[in-house]
């Protein structure tokens, strides 16, 4: 992420709601949870957009080659094997047949990769610096849902996937980092046993947000 722009790393940044099981806006839909591939790139751009409140696409605009917009990046990138945000660390949550959320998550070293802020911008140093505290943990990436299919328990399925995938992989804690400008997302994570660890003062630059610091959030499993 130092190598390659740590925008990823910013980009999770939680768009999860809370959920209403009580009183459902509407029946709850059959969602299955699938493996992305490459085709649904497109879906995986516009959900980590959401997760990080436009910081992706803020990003990616300066990434572009030639004739290409913001997003046709994002797609790009959401292709790519390797790298955080990849088709290959991706589960879709499906509902008659359409993708409704996304889930990005995969296991962070056990040594804080080290990096000198003099050589990255600005913008990325204090999620650098929260995702030192949570090394060894197993990291949610981004959790994002399709706004129309909020309130129906998705991103609440889709921690307890990130959950299971943790334990297969034999880690005892997950960690994720969130704005504080969402406080419905961090309410979530909190009532699904998150712990609040540390926090840091966003650095913003062109990038226009409500919230005013990143979050580190763990679980123990």
């Amino acid at each position: 992420m130092i190598a390659e722009p740590v925008l990823e790393r910013a980009a999770h940044k939680g768009a999860a709601h809370p959920n209403h099981p009580q009183h459902p806006r509407h029946p709850r839909p059959v969602t299955s949870f699938v493996r992305a591939t490459k085709s649904d790139a497109d879906a995986m751009a516009q959900l980590i957009n959401i997760a990080g409140e436009g910081l992706p696409v803020y990003l990616w605009q300066d990434m572009a080659d030639g004739s290409e917009t913001a997003f046709d990046v994002g797609r790009r990138r959401a292709q790519r094997d390797e790298g955080g945000f990849s088709y290959r660390n991706t589960t879709l949550a499906v509902c008659h047949g359409e993708t409704v959320a996304a889930l990005v998550d995969y296991a962070q070293p056990d040594q804080p990769e080290p990096f000198d802020p003099a050589d990255i911008p600005a913008i990325f140093v204090p999620i650098l610096e929260l995702e030192s505290l949570a090394t060894g943990s197993w990291y949610i990436n981004v959790l994002a849902v399709f706004p129309a299919h909020r309130d129906q328990g998705i991103g609440s399925a889709l921690l307890a996937r990130a959950e299971a995938n943790a334990r297969h992989a034999g880690k005892k804690t997950v960690s994720l980092i969130a704005s504080d400008g969402n406080p419905d997302a961090i309410r979530l994570y909190q009532r699904q046993g998150f712990v609040a660890c540390a926090q840091r003062p966003m650095v913003k630059e062109g990038w226009e947000n409500r919230g005013q610091n990143w979050v580190l959030l763990i679980k123990e499993i």
